[in-house]
């Protein structure tokens, strides 16, 4: 009830009739996986400089609906950050403006769910960018696989103190990994670990 009020209000803030597709109801066994790479840390003051997404349907991965875009930041990115995604200034003189990056991913995840590896700071990234420009905040439905994995740990075997980092979910649901860190990769490895957590006994997922 809580989340249908909140959507409601949510639309009543919508700039752009075009986008309102984003509140239908979502698609059946349809998610995207999403990741962003940015300058820094901070969804107050950072900017994103990639996103990488993947459509999964039916238990599968649709690798041939992927989504890779580069933004060029408006802000400096930070040495901490590049050690991370190893992605430079230079790499991004050509990059697409973030608007215009907005709208195709819009319209790319659709009124899908969506899921992510500490989605609430990719989120947080997206609507930094969406409220000024729509009037609203991303309204699909979200799944933390590091939550999901939490959870399905502690029903296995109670525990107080789980590993959520993501190298180790990936090891201890035998996930192989893609090696470099990018918004693609990191987003076709989460889908993995979503799928093979999502078809676990005992996890539900709705």
């Amino acid at each position: 009830m809580f989340n249908s009020l909140k959507n409601y209000f949510n639309k009543k803030n919508l700039k752009d009739e075009k986008f309102s597709f984003l509140f239908d109801k979502h698609i059946e066994d349809e998610f995207v996986c999403f990741d962003c790479e940015t300058t820094g840390l901070n969804p107050l003051k950072d900017d994103i400089i990639s996103i990488g997404a993947v459509i999964i349907k039916n238990n599968t991965i649709v690798s041939s609906k992927k989504f890779v875009r580069f933004i060029k930041p408006e802000t400096k990115l930070q040495v901490d950050a590049i050690k991370v995604h190893h992605i430079r200034e230079c790499d991004l003189i050509n990059a697409d403006n973030i608007n215009k990056v907005i709208e195709e991913f819009l319209h790319f995840i659709g009124n899908r769910k969506l899921v992510g590896y500490y989605l609430e700071f990719d989120i947080a990234m997206i609507n930094k960018y969406l409220k000024p420009k729509l009037g609203i905040k991303l309204p699909n439905k979200a799944y933390e696989v590091s939550a999901i994995y939490h959870d399905w740990k502690i029903e296995a075997i109670p525990q107080s103190n789980i590993d959520l980092r993501f190298d180790t979910i990936l090891k201890e649901l035998r996930i192989p990994s893609l090696g470099k860190h990018d918004a693609y990769n990191d987003a076709i490895m989460t889908a993995m670990m979503f799928l093979k957590l999502k078809n676990q006994p005992k996890v539900k997922i709705k």
